[in-house]
């Protein structure tokens, strides 16, 4: 960590979000997407809804396949943004307690949802709910750029990485800010 800390510096501290609910549908949206593709259909998203996040009431009250079209979401998507609303609508989700949860319990809370696996979940916590200590061992990147700082042979499995991250507890989160930030300035 310290070589990645000197080749690339300290990495910008991101703002948290405070809509966990707008968080949550924007990382929904931009699940394995380029960042640029992402971006265009969460503008879209919030373009239907007067430039704002749609609330929960406003998806399950819209459309599905006009929001789809309308967005650039895939049929799932629209699925899963429904999934997000009627946990949320229900109070299955109990979107503002999510913080006062524990790493674990929150996982679980989230993953209930379909259309939010592991991977999203640890994004939401390590980025909008700020939590220190979250290892993205689904994360190829997490992944690429640990096999390059230590020279693997191949791609951490995701034991193998948290057997490596052990020691950066209990700061895993900037760790994993450090690695993709390793990545980002890598030569082509």
């Amino acid at each position: 960590m310290a070589r990645l800390l000197d080749a690339n510096g300290v990495p910008d501290d991101r703002a948290p979000r405070t809509d966990v609910y707008a968080a949550l549908v924007r990382a929904i949206v931009g699940q394995q997407l380029s960042t640029r593709a992402a971006r265009a259909i969460y503008d879209r998203l919030l373009a239907r809804f007067d430039g704002h996040p749609p609330t929960p009431q406003q998806i399950l009250e819209d459309d599905p396949d006009e929001l789809r079209v309308a967005a650039g979401l895939s049929h799932a998507k629209v699925r899963y943004l429904r999934s997000l609303a009627e946990h949320v609508a229900s109070g299955e989700l109990e979107i503002d307690r999510l913080n006062e949860l524990s790493d674990e319990e929150a996982i679980a809370e989230l993953v209930a949802i379909n259309g939010i696996g592991e991977w999203t979940a640890h994004i939401f916590l390590m980025f909008t709910l700020q939590r220190p200590d979250v290892l993205a061992v689904g994360d190829l990147g997490i992944r690429r750029a640990v096999e390059r700082a230590y020279d693997l042979p191949a791609l951490p499995t995701p034991a193998e990485l948290t057997k490596i991250a052990e020691p950066w507890r209990p700061y895993r989160t900037a760790a994993c800010v450090v690695l993709w930030t390793s990545l980002a300035n890598a030569p082509a």
